[in-house]
């Protein structure tokens, strides 16, 4: 599959990552996919108002803090492999990669700005994804859209990785609230993703969406610890 934008530098050397074959099952299709699509929509809709007041602020922060857009734009490879145009609120310096091209984060990573940090610990630099998501590029729940650079990366050293392309990424997801931190930093972390991508795929349901939300929602608020099952 040929990706657009792929970058020209080569994948560190270390031994395949694997990760456990999972049949793929009950994907949303048919009225299970307008269901699923209806409730995405209807969500964003309505958290939209909500979120105003809340970007605003942080774009005066951003933009009080340091140069550069409020709004960040990055391609990002999307279900069956079509790139999008993902939105985020600048969580970094601008320019942050300039020098060192696509790169995994860093706990803690030091190209995130003091407002950066704060909106990442809460995951409010995500929240703009809700327009991504209106215009059908996105799910709220699903496999989180990685970058063309680490997709063709992955594709060939993460068994099954290509698997969860084959459903609509989310804002968040199963393999986000079962583990410690959003942002992949190793192999070993994609390899755990994966799986957990691939568990969600295989056992979707629109029950397992509210599910994933309302979890989601305890663990910003940092409430209480996701259960670790299914």
């Amino acid at each position: 599959m040929s990706l657009q934008h792929k970058s020209q530098r080569t994948a560190s050397e270390g031994p395949r990552e694997s990760v456990p074959s999972i049949p793929l099952g009950p994907l949303p299709r048919g009225l299970s996919l307008s269901a699923k699509r209806g409730m995405d929509i209807v969500l964003s809709l309505l958290s939209v108002p909500l979120l105003i007041p809340l970007w605003i602020v942080l774009a005066i922060l951003i933009r009080m803090e340091s140069k550069g857009p409020v709004i960040f734009r990055q391609t990002r490879i999307g279900q069956r492999g079509k790139p999008f145009v993902l939105l985020k609120l600048r969580s970094m310096h601008d320019g942050a990669e300039d020098t060192t091209g696509p790169v995994w984060a860093t706990i803690p990573d030091p190209r995130a700005t003091h407002v950066g940090r704060f909106m990442r610990r809460f995951g409010l630099d995500e929240t703009l994804q809700v327009i991504n998501v209106i215009w059908g590029e996105m799910s709220l729940v699903g496999p989180r859209p990685e970058r063309p650079y680490f997709v063709e990366r992955l594709r060939r050293e993460v068994d099954n990785y290509e698997a969860r392309l084959t459903a609509r990424p989310g804002i968040t997801g199963w393999a986000q609230i079962h583990t410690d931190h959003k942002y992949d930093v190793s192999l070993a972390d994609v390899k755990t993703k994966v799986a957990l991508d691939l568990k969600y795929i295989e056992q979707w349901s629109l029950w397992l969406d509210l599910r994933v939300l309302a979890w989601t929602t305890i663990a910003v608020l940092q409430l209480r610890r996701v259960p670790r099952s299914l």
